[in-house]
């Protein structure tokens, strides 16, 4: 009986059979030739015996002594892991026990500070943060904490704070990952060993809450931070003005937000002192004229990046206060280079107060609804705006106002449209008015609106045409 007659059953068994054999021949010989190799190399005295295993192929044995790699690629390694790894890693050899313990490796942490019971963040073990406050305290340069809403995260994260006597911190971050937590902490007083710690003269109005007491220990102590991000905080005036005499030399970033005891007062002292510093980010309530005219001062470094959050500060607020053009003016004349990025989570009825003078923000961001008015605003009083996001307008047509956009803002490079409605041939003069300058132009499907003069079928080409590359509108996935 030929092949062609056994039923195909019975000659995908036999194929199988063979294959299988092949295999089991291979790694039979692979198996063989390993264990020659392997006697070979035990009765060698001159070669070196693997201490944690070997990789192996079919032509050659490469043997991996891991305990002997040079201390700086271990180091590099150990940057990479997480702690609670790199901690389990130190413990296999003297070697890495000794680069667990180098310096470098504890320039830069961040203590996680989270509840298991309210949070499936993972959280820094307790006795590590004691082994790094005790070993290590003096080599921190670049801390941060993110702490979860609850209050004993934010506790915890306070009283580490008050125990960093000893560092020399450049940068300082402080993140609620959720609801605020530091906001609602009670209020305490400093003990004596605290007190001893501040070589100053305390007023008792000062002490306002544990977190303020621990932040200053920082601020006191450290004498060279150069970057600080503290967000939902009651940090207040004078623990900035504790920063600013003990900072003012080396702080060259600050970011705060949410931080509802600073004033523009408390502000303006930072930057009244703080000649070097080069990016800033605060809320609107904070901008002042004066602000603007204390960063443009002639003593005063090029200020590079600011960002400002507009955010109503109370239920049902309308009215904001408004900066005058002679303060825009006066920066960007001091700082001809700095980006201002304005974030607004407003309802339409609170921008009266914007954009009725020209304003040099160069990157704005609506996360609520923006009128055509606002819009047809920045069209006319932003010529220096480079990237626009739109996140929500309504049913109106953005006609107008984009093409005026793109016949006055000269630097636009990027535009966001998202929740609104643009019909095809404006968007198209748009992208044509622009031309190849638009680097990123991220647009939803179902922004786009067909008309007469132009269809989705055929706008990609027709925009990849004018941008020189190919586009296509960005389509939400439906899961």
């Amino acid at each position: 009986m030929d092949v062609g007659e056994y039923p195909m059953a019975a000659v995908t068994s036999f194929r199988s059979f063979r294959v299988n054999c092949n295999l089991e021949a291979f790694f039979r010989m692979k198996r063989n030739n390993l264990s020659v190799v392997n006697k070979f190399v035990q009765s060698s005295p001159t070669v070196k015996q693997p201490k944690l295993g070997f990789y192996s192929s079919l032509n050659q044995t490469v043997l991996l002594d891991w305990g002997s790699l040079p201390h700086h690629v271990v180091l590099r390694i150990f940057q990479y892991l997480p702690l609670i790894d790199r901690a389990r890693a130190s413990s296999v050899c003297r070697r890495w026990n000794e680069v667990f313990h180098i310096p470098d490796l504890w320039r830069k942490f961040e203590f996680e500070l989270n509840q298991p019971a309210t949070s499936y963040f993972k959280s820094t073990h307790p006795d590590l943060i004691q082994q790094i406050i005790k070993r290590h305290a003096a080599h921190l340069q670049y801390v941060s904490f993110k702490v979860d809403s609850s209050t004993e995260s934010a506790e915890a994260a306070c009283d580490i704070l008050s125990q960093l006597v000893n560092c020399s911190i450049q940068t300082l971050g402080l993140i609620s990952t959720a609801k605020p937590s530091f906001m609602h902490m009670s209020k305490k007083s400093l003990d004596e060993t605290v007190h001893s710690w501040y070589k100053v003269v305390w007023n008792p109005d000062f002490l306002q809450s544990h977190f303020v007491s621990a932040l200053t220990v920082v601020f006191v102590n450290s004498k060279s931070l150069s970057s600080i991000k503290i967000e939902d905080t009651p940090v207040d005036d004078p623990s900035l003005k504790i920063l600013v005499a003990n900072n003012s030399d080396t702080l060259k970033l600050l970011k705060m937000s949410s931080c509802p005891h600073v004033s523009s007062d408390g502000i303006l002292c930072v930057a009244d002192h703080c000649q070097g510093l080069r990016e800033l980010a605060l809320n609107y309530y904070m901008l002042s004229d004066e602000l603007l005219l204390a960063l443009s001062s002639e003593t005063h470094v090029n200020l590079e990046h600011l960002r400002i959050d507009v955010v109503s500060e109370n239920p049902g607020q309308i009215e904001f206060h408004s900066i005058k053009k002679q303060s825009w003016d006066a920066l960007i004349k001091h700082s001809p280079g700095v980006d201002v990025v304005m974030y607004f989570f407003l309802y339409e009825e609170e921008f009266e107060t914007f954009f009725k003078e020209d304003t040099p923000v160069t990157h704005l961001y609506f996360g609520r609804s923006v009128s055509k008015a606002i819009l047809g605003r920045i069209g006319l009083h932003c010529p220096r705006l480079i990237e626009l996001v739109v996140c929500a307008n309504g049913l109106q047509a953005l006609d107008d106002e984009l093409i005026c956009i793109a016949k006055h803002c000269k630097h636009l490079t990027a535009l966001g449209l998202s929740e609104c409605e643009v019909s095809c041939s404006a968007f198209l003069e748009f992208v044509r008015l622009c031309g190849r300058r638009l680097t990123q132009l991220s647009i939803m499907e179902e922004v786009l609106i067909p008309d007469d003069d132009c269809s989705l079928d055929e706008i990609h080409t027709e925009v990849s045409k004018y941008l020189g590359r190919i586009w296509f509108p960005d389509v939400m996935p439906i899961w």
